[in-house]
């Protein structure tokens, strides 16, 4: 299911306009004001469980970013992503070896210094995180953020508006089925919406649970 969904997911970069706000709306206008206030806070952290946003929004920015998951030394990191102004964008932070880590806590320097901005994500707030406490001190000096999941009401309810953006009328049992079958943020439940869509334009024919299925078994068998 997981390779399903990774040969589903749309073309659209996230946006902040397409960002499934739902409970987090306090923390997005969050993330507005720091982008736009001067002077602000050097470092945002967005925190809370998977499937809640935080990547979603840290690319959403349109700053540079590196994910320490597949990069946690991170060695891609030039000083010149900390020069004055600039904003950088660090996720999965928790993930950072002990060169990431170091690099992390001077880039923080760099960007305090030169008016730049930090913005990160963990499954944690700062203080639970095992870091070194140099690091973990600056990273929770700024603001803090929790990002909360999407219930299943809000899931619906945004896909259904995808779906009358599109054109279409999602049966209620297609909605169950999609929440009990696919994996439950709401990146991949819009591809399976995006993909049922295609298919039926294709083979002309409504989106119902057996198309669903077809959809899915066909993607399977792929």
């Amino acid at each position: 299911m997981r390779q399903l969904i990774l040969d589903l997911l749309p073309d659209a970069a996230p946006s902040l306009d397409n960002f499934v706000a739902g409970s987090n709306g306090e923390a997005l206008a969050c993330l507005h004001q720091w982008q736009t206030q001067t002077p602000r806070e050097t470092c945002l952290f967005l925190w809370g469980d998977a499937g809640a946003g935080k990547t979603h929004l840290l690319r959403a920015v349109g700053v540079r970013y590196i994910d320490a998951t597949t990069d946690p030394a991170l060695a891609t990191l030039a000083e010149d992503d900390t020069r004055a102004g600039l904003q950088l964008a660090v996720d999965n932070v928790a993930a950072l070896d002990a060169a990431g880590q170091i690099a992390l806590f001077n880039a923080f320097n760099r960007l305090r210094a030169s008016g730049g901005a930090l913005l990160v994500a963990a499954p944690e707030p700062p203080l639970r995180l095992t870091l070194r406490e140099d690091l973990r001190t600056r990273l929770g000096s700024g603001l803090i953020c929790r990002l909360q999941p999407l219930t299943d009401a809000e899931k619906i309810a945004a896909l259904a508006t995808q779906a009358a953006a599109r054109g279409v009328r999602l049966p209620p049992e297609v909605l169950t089925y999609l929440l009990a079958r696919a994996p439950r943020d709401m990146r991949s439940l819009s591809a399976l919406l995006a993909s049922l869509d295609r298919y039926s334009l294709e083979h002309k024919r409504p989106i119902t649970l057996p198309l669903l299925r077809e959809v899915l078994h066909a993607r399977v068998e792929a």
